[in-house]
């Protein structure tokens, strides 16, 4: 089916609608969802989904929106699959105020950002702008970040459920909606409630370059580095004082650069400090652990036991604890045991006319820990690059494939089930 002789693409238009809407999620709140204004997206999204004939639309006290597109084919026994999106943007860059401009007929040039223009957009830095000649390229203005990620995924996702419903000649089993808060600072699935979604399948729609999909994350551990110094007078401190911030300093300076995100690339794994704080006599060092490989975490958390002791040799009254926890796994543990989810994901890929490369995605999606709670789920393509900075941009045309890639595959699973039993 050519989805371009009867479609009438939407989604850049919905894209402009809630990238302007200020979803940032805040890793120090204890609320569940950590801004309220995550809301704002979430009623929006239920509200719009109503008008199109989803009548289940809701949003949750947790700030989760569900819907179902019912199943409109003769098939009793197709699988239930989900898509999901989330809503949140991340808090490494502002936003607030997001303008977003579309560049038409991309040719190669600079894109020069017209609220700083010292915000420069070029393919020696963009490598995939070489894929986008013709294109109509969306930034944002220079001082904030544009949210495609991973709003491109929520527009995607909304256009292909508009699509769903006003084409019955698209035909599907049950599709369940799902819109998450919090993804941004690793609380995405928190509060979801798997039972409520009751799908045997899902799919984030949150990746990169058009035409990819990624069966595999990192594992990833969370660890905290309390550093206990001496306090002392500085004035009569010579021989007395060991400052835990100074100790915090040396243990940082030590990380090797082969275990470092600066230093690693592909399916080498990182250890990582993200904050440090304290005083004299404590500070604390906020460490993240990845690795595809689980049973690397555990030495890379020994490689910070480690280097900790070895610097504590030279402050021999100062003490140290190092707490992990676990944050997500590797998803494709999971998905290894359910080949055509994949597969099928693949193939939807293809039908959408373009080269699907299987990947590994340097992080982690909801579909991560959606997995291991019983949700099989890669992530699909959503067009988004540059994420978490002022020169996050995203293509039309890529974003249009989305929404061919989640209508194909809302396709193969029906096609894919046994048809009705005879009479």
């Amino acid at each position: 089916m050519d989805f371009n002789e009867i479609l009438d693409f939407n989604v850049s238009q919905r894209f402009f609608r809630y990238v302007v809407i200020d979803t940032q999620s805040d890793p120090t709140s204890e609320t569940y969802p950590s801004t309220a204004k995550q809301k704002n997206l979430g009623k929006l999204l239920v509200n719009e989904l109503l008008e199109i004939g989803v009548d289940d639309a809701h949003m949750d006290e947790f700030g989760y929106v569900y819907a179902t597109i019912p199943a409109n084919t003769t098939k009793p026994n197709v699988p239930v699959i989900c898509f999901c999106s989330h809503m949140d943007t991340s808090p490494d860059c502002s936003g607030e105020n997001v303008k977003p401009i579309i560049h038409k007929n991309y040719q190669g040039e600079d894109l020069v950002l017209p609220d700083d223009n010292t915000q420069v957009l070029k393919i020696a830095d963009h490598p995939d702008l070489k894929n986008q000649f013709g294109n109509d390229i969306i930034t944002a203005s220079g001082t904030t970040l544009l949210g495609a990620d991973n709003k491109a995924g929520v527009a995607e996702i909304m256009d292909a459920c508009y699509h769903l419903i006003n084409h019955p000649e698209i035909k599907h089993g049950a599709i369940r909606i799902l819109f998450t808060p919090d993804e941004e600072i690793g609380r995405g699935v928190d509060k979801v409630d798997i039972q409520k979604l009751g799908a045997y399948a899902g799919y984030t729609i949150d990746g990169e370059s058009a035409g990819n999909m990624e069966n595999e994350t990192f594992s990833a551990d969370g660890a905290k580095l309390t550093i206990n110094g001496i306090s002392s007078h500085p004035g009569f401190a010579k021989g007395k004082m060991e400052s835990a911030i100074k100790i915090a300093g040396q243990i940082v300076a030590a990380l090797p650069l082969n275990l470092s995100p600066e230093g690693t690339e592909l399916m080498e794994g990182f250890v990582h400090p993200v904050g440090i704080s304290g005083h004299v006599e404590q500070a604390t060092i906020d460490f993240i652990i990845r690795d595809f490989n689980e049973e690397k975490l555990t030495q890379h958390a020994n490689t910070i036991r480690e280097i900790a002791t070895d610097v504590l040799k030279h402050f021999p009254n100062s003490t140290y604890t190092l707490q992990v926890k676990p944050q997500y796994r590797n998803m494709k543990a999971m998905l290894d045991h359910h080949p055509q989810i994949v597969e099928y994901g693949m193939e939807a890929i293809r039908r959408a006319g373009m080269e699907a490369n299987l990947c590994s995605i340097r992080g982690g999606t909801d579909g991560s820990r959606l997995s291991f709670m019983g949700l099989p789920c890669p992530n699909i393509f959503a067009g988004e690059h540059a994420f978490h900075g002022k020169q996050e941009w995203v293509s039309v045309q890529d974003m249009q494939k989305a929404v061919e890639t989640i209508l194909h595959l809302s396709m193969i699973w029906e096609e894919s089930a046994p048809p009705n039993p005879p009479r």
